[in-house]
């Protein structure tokens, strides 16, 4: 048997997901977080059943890839689990009777049922399961109320007759289906309701918005120092170095493999950013310097999803970003993209045109750098002073405006308006913050730590035999002339294509003065994105736009690093 969980964007069927078959999946209090389908087993009745998470819809009739891939998939699946936002029945119930009326067996779960009762909304299920025809059971995802209800009445799913078929029936038939079940009480607003409509207003919304996004910013600087100087540093300086140095003494204190496993030795000690080898430099580089900051962003990021404020900043920045050639929601995958851009570019795919996939995609890879890399850019820009941390992000954040502007001057076609579910503020469930950032950073050391570890491997090899010494040689006219970085930095900028931070930990190496670093910050975070980006950008946008997107990037970033070197 197959169970695809449909239902409107936002309505919680990536926790019930999870709540069914153990399978964690990133969800969030803002629609678009499921893009592409994800696959689970639960039983049912004693038997194995498939479970399928499908991308939220508001139809059937696909107006967006999201929408697509929810229609294409709905044909397949035996039994479909309706997911309802109970606190907006009425604009649910247009899907639930596209649903109804394709024959197949249904059954309605009414999601969120914990939170009507605060909103003074009272819905009469009995009634509600009379008219449609199909059972409807109340639940609550976040908690588990009326989940084995919900699975046991899987087996007794079914479709009624005689619905309506056409778009004014179908509003009709809601408006009378909301009429007989759905009762709503006056009440007063509460002061977070109060702060929800002050967050989208332009008065205060802009307001709001500086505080939040500052209170972020310095909350993920002082949690990621505080990790390093209370954790991690002294778990390297006061319990590996010795080990490091009782295997150094073992391997002669120096020679090719010694330089490759230690490191050198900088003045008879093990330094963890100068050593540069396996067990120093390749470690305390992903580790120490790297997953503080990774720690502090996913879990500012995972309070903010869930809390419920992106969709106000989209709708708060939509007319700045409407100059840019998108909406306000895309303002979700850009903010994303401070976590991971990969992530970011795959959630591009919710915006309705080509043209807008293109120029988000396209900004994010230019203008965002990635938790790894910011983590580097406060590590090793910030030694130098604050204020060149602000260089780097202000320089970024210019060149996300004027590229977007210039995108939007010359690519054809229109942007559409923003058409988004703006969901209340809600305490955050910390259990599904501490998931989501549990499977944040062990994706980040899966793929960083090994990576990096290669890079150390291969970058010292290709020392020893000159080759970046030819490389250096080669570049130097762009590399010294125009970014007026040290020849040697172009052993940075190509580890960049592997990682970001790696390659920031390359130039953190070379003895740098503050403008350089900043120089080497902009130009490594506008240069390629990271492999994995480098793919998944290709899959997106196609060959064409793939390698349009790429010479935008290089002409971008060599233009702006020339012009910091003159101005700096």
């Amino acid at each position: 048997m197959k169970i695809l969980l449909m239902g409107n964007p936002n309505v919680g069927k990536s926790v019930l997901f999870s709540r069914l078959t153990g399978v964690r999946v990133l969800s969030s209090n803002y629609p678009g977080t499921t893009v592409n389908y994800t696959q689970g087993f639960m039983k049912v009745s004693g038997e194995t059943a498939e479970v399928i998470d499908v991308p939220g819809t508001y139809t059937l009739e696909p107006t967006c890839e999201a929408e697509q891939v929810a229609a294409e998939m709905f044909p397949s699946g035996d039994v479909i689990v309706d997911v309802v936002d109970a606190t907006n029945l009425e604009r649910n119930l247009y899907l639930t009777l596209q649903l109804l009326e394709q024959k197949k067996p249904i059954v309605v779960a009414l999601n969120l049922w914990d939170d009507t009762k605060h909103r003074g909304i009272s819905i009469d299920v009995d009634k509600l399961r009379d008219i449609l025809g199909v059972p409807v059971i109340p639940i609550s995802a976040r908690t588990g109320q009326g989940i084995n209800e919900l699975v046991k009445s899987i087996p007794d799913a079914t479709y009624p007759n005689n619905l309506p078929s056409s778009l004014d029936e179908r509003w009709a038939a809601i408006g009378n289906i909301i009429d007989q079940v759905q009762h709503i009480t006056h009440r007063h607003h509460t002061w977070y309701e109060q702060l929800e409509d002050a967050s989208v207003k332009p008065r205060y919304g802009g307001f709001i918005a500086a505080v939040i996004l500052a209170a972020s910013f310095l909350s993920i600087r002082y949690l990621g120092e505080s990790l390093i100087d209370y954790v991690f540093d002294p778990i390297f300086n006061n319990l590996w170095t010795p080990v490091l140095m009782k295997l150094s003494g073992v391997m002669g204190g120096g020679g090719f493999l010694h330089d490759i496993i230690v490191g050198k030795l900088i003045e008879g000690k093990i330094h963890f950013v100068e050593s540069f080898g396996l067990l120093s430099s390749g470690l305390y580089v992903p580790f120490a310097m790297v997953l503080p900051y990774i720690f502090a962003f996913y879990f500012v990021l995972g309070l903010l999803e869930d809390v419920g404020y992106l969709p106000r900043l989209a709708i708060l920045l939509d007319t700045t970003m409407h100059r840019l050639g998108l909406h306000g929601y895309a303002i979700v995958p850009t903010l994303l993209g401070f976590g991971c851009n990969v992530p970011a570019v795959l959630s591009t795919r919710v915006l309705e045109s080509r043209r807008e996939r293109f120029i988000a995609a396209t900004l994010v890879c230019i203008a965002i750098p990635c938790a790894s890399a910011q983590a580097m850019i406060f590590g090793l820009v910030g030694k130098f002073g604050f204020q060149y941390v602000l260089i780097v992000y202000l320089t970024l954040f210019f060149v996300w405006i004027i590229l977007g502007s210039i995108l939007n001057l010359f690519l054809k076609g229109l942007s559409p308006e923003l058409l988004i579910e703006i969901p209340p503020y809600r305490l955050p469930p910390w259990n599904s913050i501490f998931q989501k950032l549990v499977m944040r950073i062990r994706h980040f050391l899966i793929e960083a730590v090994p990576i990096i570890l290669a890079a150390v491997l291969v970058i010292n090899i290709l020392f020893v035999f000159g080759v970046f010494d030819a490389i250096a040689r080669f570049t130097a006219p762009v590399i010294t002339g125009l970014l007026g970085l040290p020849k040697e930095a172009i052993t940075g900028i190509i580890i960049g294509f592997i990682r970001k931070d790696a390659a920031l930990g390359m130039l953190g190496l070379l003895p740098l003065t503050a403008k350089q670093m900043v120089i080497g910050s902009v130009v490594l975070t506008m240069f390629f994105p990271c492999i994995a980006t480098f793919v998944v950008l290709l899959k997106e946008l196609g060959l064409k736009d793939f390698f349009k997107s790429s010479a935008i990037m290089i002409i971008t970033s060599m233009a702006v690093g020339g012009i910091l070197n003159l101005i700096l």
